[in-house]
């Protein structure tokens, strides 16, 4: 399951849920989350969607260029969403704030992601 091709759909249907989100913290949610807890839920948006273009970059770049760096920036990149964007959205709507001592996870998924697309784009021949 790792394949361009799931990374490319995963990052188009994550896209489609930054703005389908977006869109329900500006609207739906202004009036009903403190100021700080609606900041929080938009940096899961802020989150979601950059790391939802880089999805949709390594699904392309893994179309030319099969390599296990590459793979492993996709799954990261997916881990991080789900883990860094989906704490805060539930931090969010429940004030749960045990749930910031998950955050940290999706945030150094993403980091390994990074690093790893780096080095996948500095072995592309």
């Amino acid at each position: 399951m790792s394949n361009p091709r799931f990374f490319l759909l995963i990052g188009a249907i994550s896209g489609f849920f930054t703005v389908a989100l977006g869109a329900f913290g500006a609207h739906g949610l202004k009036q009903v989350l403190s100021p700080g807890l609606l900041q929080t839920f938009n940096t899961g948006v802020d989150y979601q969607g950059l790391h939802s273009l880089a999805l949709l970059a390594t699904g392309l770049l893994l179309r030319t260029e099969d390599q296990s760096t590459l793979r492993l920036a996709g799954w990261c990149f997916a881990t991080g969403i789900l883990v860094f964007s989906g704490s805060l959205y539930l931090l969010a709507l429940t004030d749960a704030r045990w749930l910031g001592a998950v955050t940290p996870f999706g945030g150094t998924a993403f980091l390994v992601g990074w690093g790893a697309l780096a080095w996948g784009v500095a072995r592309l021949r």
